[in-house]
């Protein structure tokens, strides 16, 4: 089994990395990713871009060569260079410029988090054992095609949840999904969810993030005595969401309290009158 696993392993690095080129070399907005990365900090704004645009070369000859059979045990092992490689530049980049985009898979601004490094960390591990494998991956999908298709549906799918990028394709329609079925505008406490949004509406803690909101209601739920109202946001170019805590026996305006969280990383970017740590679906509440 484990040699089967090893030699489809050219196909899953070698589909991240074309993937990966298809950004840097033929996307609209890679002078743009490029020049919200890293890179900037590492190389200089003026190498950024052509730094950028050489390693998706990189990635589009190494990629195409992994795909091409045969696979030469050298080409294994520049993949899993180049993966040990992009794991330290992802490193780097969130201990040095933490508020830069990975530029990986999407040109869509998306700082580097715990997943992206997971994801580089998977990619190493896929190279090396490539580089073990005995056999290569027509030969092992020939041999147990059923098998090897699920190992490589598997691991493309872990490709996907751990590229935070990947989100906007597949995490946020689940999202719309669950709020469809759960529906979000009916309260579970007794208290209509409407006179809660109408309160919340009224105080001072949504008149200051109103202008970061980019839409309605997209999910609640009651903890205790108080019920959670997320919305969609944008915060300093990032994708967050505005999560409001509204008292379920307080009908006052000035009891809501409100924090902001950053999508990617589950981080506290903004909150104001006491709310703070918020994580989900539960978040703590300090009494004011």
């Amino acid at each position: 089994m484990i040699e089967m696993i090893a030699a489809l392993q050219p196909l899953i690095v070698g589909a991240v990395l074309l993937w990966s080129a298809r950004v840097k070399l033929f996307s609209r907005h890679a002078a743009t990713a490029a020049n919200r990365s890293a890179l900037v900090r590492l190389l200089g704004q003026r190498r950024a871009l052509p730094a950028y645009r050489l390693l998706g070369g990189v990635e589009l000859t190494l990629g195409a060569l992994l795909l091409l059979p045969p696979v030469l045990r050298l080409e294994a092992v520049a993949a899993t260079v180049l993966a040990v490689g992009f794991l330290g530049y992802l490193t780097y980049a969130r201990r040095a410029a933490p508020d830069s985009s990975c530029g990986c898979l999407s040109a869509r601004p998306t700082p580097v988090s715990g997943r992206s490094l997971a994801r580089a960390g998977l990619l190493v591990t896929a190279g090396g054992l490539a580089g073990l494998a005995p056999v290569g991956w027509a030969t092992a999908l020939t041999g147990r095609p059923l098998a090897g298709t699920a190992v490589l549906l598997a691991e493309l799918a872990a490709v996907v949840a751990l590229s935070p990028e990947l989100d906007v394709a597949w995490l946020l329609p689940l999202r719309r999904l669950r709020a469809r079925l759960t529906h979000p505008l009916r309260g579970g406490s007794g208290v209509p969810l409407l006179a809660t949004v109408h309160q919340l509406q009224l105080s001072d803690s949504y008149r200051r993030v109103a202008p970061l909101l980019r839409s309605d209601v997209r999910e609640h739920w009651d903890d205790g005595d108080w019920r959670f109202v997320g919305h969609a946001a944008l915060y300093q170019g990032r994708p967050v969401t505005a999560v409001f805590a509204v008292p379920l026996a307080d009908r006052e305006p000035d009891a809501v309290r409100v924090a902001v969280v950053d999508d990617a990383t589950g981080h506290t970017l903004l909150s104001l009158a006491g709310l703070t740590q918020p994580t989900r679906p539960r978040l703590t509440v300090v009494p004011g």
